[in-house]
């Protein structure tokens, strides 16, 4: 098998986390196919961060420099990525499935005429008769079930992968590689549509996914009255209070704070998962953290099958419960 490549995402300066977590699984797979592992940046004033990129793991790093390519360009990027792709010809091209990433992805596929599995929350490498392939994990079928999909007959084998759900590995600063520029060749005209600015969305107070601690609800709070036992429970634990798909459908929680397969990916020490069954879609989002606490009336939810702690009852007997003993432990 050829080349690994990770198209390394970056924003003010930094290469963005999901780019750092691909590049740990992407030496993994790599080693795991005796492969090279290859980075490409692409921007203006990116280079400084072909070094971090040599630390993490890449043997090489291709760097498409100019200031039009500042921020990211429709048009241009997935035509100067292709452009470089058909050359190396690589086996495998992962991207992280961020705003961005998946706008790229896709594009760059259509002009390799390859396939493309999105927000994957997995990636591994399996003999399939006789033949190494990617096997690309995906919640499917409403999300109550992980699907493995594989490109077996076009290469390169495309995936975008979900911010979070794998781990960063260490820096190794010994780590040396080939840093190879290229002078990316375009005319104005060819921005049929061209980015001006990036605006940041307004922050919904603090973020959830650097949390300690999270309490998340879901339908079952219907009967309880939505989320006010579930905002008094965060304070007692000094938590952060997230929701399932359907507490952000009932306006109890905002999109920022939902948890999950079109939500946000998160790995506290610990997570309290109250009224939600446990689907698959639900439970992608936080299956790393340390511990996990599920409180829900009904014994056979699949919650309880991967919760580390199950409490089976009343919502709205065993939460005031616990919220006086917290107080109780205060005084």
């Amino acid at each position: 098998m050829g080349d690994i490549i990770v198209w390394a995402e970056h924003r003010d300066g930094k290469l963005v986390s999901v780019s750092l977590e691909l590049m740990a699984k992407a030496r993994e797979l790599a080693d795991r196919i005796e492969g090279h592992l290859t980075a490409i940046l692409i921007g203006d004033r990116c280079g400084h961060l072909a070094e971090t990129l040599l630390h993490y793991g890449a043997s090489r790093v291709f760097i498409m420099e100019d200031p039009r390519l500042a921020l990211y360009q429709s048009d241009l990027y997935p035509r100067l990525m292709a452009s470089l792709l058909k050359d190396l010809s690589p086996e495998i091209v992962l991207l992280g499935a961020t705003s961005i990433g998946a706008d790229l992805a896709p594009r760059v596929a259509a002009k390799l005429k390859t396939g493309l599995t999105a927000h994957c929350v997995d990636l591994y490498i399996e003999n399939i008769a006789g033949t190494n392939q990617l096997i690309q994990v995906v919640p499917g079928w409403s999300g109550n079930m992980l699907i493995k999909i594989i490109c077996p007959e076009r290469r390169p084998q495309m995936a975008t992968v979900r911010p979070d759900v794998l781990e960063i590995g260490k820096a190794d600063p010994s780590r040396s590689g080939d840093i190879i520029r290229i002078q990316p060749e375009f005319a104005e005209h060819e921005m049929k549509a061209k980015t001006i600015e990036f605006v940041r969305e307004e922050s919904e107070g603090s973020s959830i996914t650097d949390a300690d601690v999270i309490v998340s609800g879901g339908f079952g709070l219907e009967s309880a009255g939505g989320f006010t036992l579930i905002n008094e429970l965060a304070q007692a634990v000094h938590g952060e209070v997230a929701g399932t798909r359907p507490a952000f459908d009932r306006g109890w929680i905002p999109e920022a704070r939902m948890i999950g397969q079109s939500g946000k990916t998160v790995k506290p020490r610990i997570f309290i998962s109250i009224g939600t069954s446990g689907a698959t879609h639900y439970t992608t989002g936080f299956l790393k953290a340390k511990t996990i606490v599920a409180i829900d009336r009904n014994p056979r939810a699949p919650i309880f099958g991967i919760s580390d702690l199950g409490i089976v009852g009343d919502l709205r007997e065993i939460i005031p419960c616990l919220i006086d003993e917290l107080k109780n432990d205060v005084r």
